[in-house]
């Protein structure tokens, strides 16, 4: 397992190594010792799957304020997703900028994302799975959202989506 940085420091690409052999492959996916060494979280409180029947489905973009900020640790296991977080970090010097990464249950890649995140993806094929171990309870009072074309993130997405929820697009914009 190594971890790889992205223009966007705290946000983190996981990639594996493959072992293979006649029976299959083998991967260590998370490494306690190894997010440590790095500071990152090792707690996931909570642990959730989102299946997506369709390719072109978008689901963001979220996330969850203060007092319980969500880190999230984001894998694809089934299908391919083009997975987007967003920095929200007022402080940072990437404040709202935004990175894209494609996961896919082939690549058997994750990435983390820090809490002050927003965070999204579009399924790239159909019957995508994504799971999220989440570094905070869920608290729905807490839970926000921005539009996922949102004029001040400036996503450039692979294609417009063809499935969105009612809710996520009506989020109305970032208020900076």
């Amino acid at each position: 397992m190594q971890l790889k940085s992205t223009p966007i420091a705290g946000l983190i690409e996981v990639q594996v190594t493959l072992h293979e052999d006649e029976r299959g492959a083998f991967a260590r996916t998370y490494d306690e010792e190894i997010f440590l060494r790095a500071g990152l979280p090792t707690s996931w409180p909570h642990c959730n799957t989102s299946w997506n029947k369709r390719r072109g489905t978008l689901r963001g973009m979220h996330w969850q304020a203060a007092p319980k900020e969500e880190s999230k640790l984001v894998r694809c296991t089934a299908g391919r997703v083009y997975d987007v977080a967003v920095d929200l970090r007022r402080e940072s010097p990437t404040y709202l900028n935004w990175f894209g990464v494609e996961l896919s249950a082939s690549r058997r890649n994750a990435l983390f994302i820090p809490a002050d995140f927003a965070h999204g993806f579009l399924t790239l094929s159909d019957d995508s799975e994504v799971y999220y171990q989440m570094g905070a309870v869920y608290d729905s009072a807490l839970q926000r959202g921005a539009r996922w074309n949102d004029p001040s993130f400036a996503i450039v997405w692979p294609f417009e989506p063809a499935v969105i929820s009612e809710r996520d697009a009506g989020f109305p914009d970032f208020v900076t």
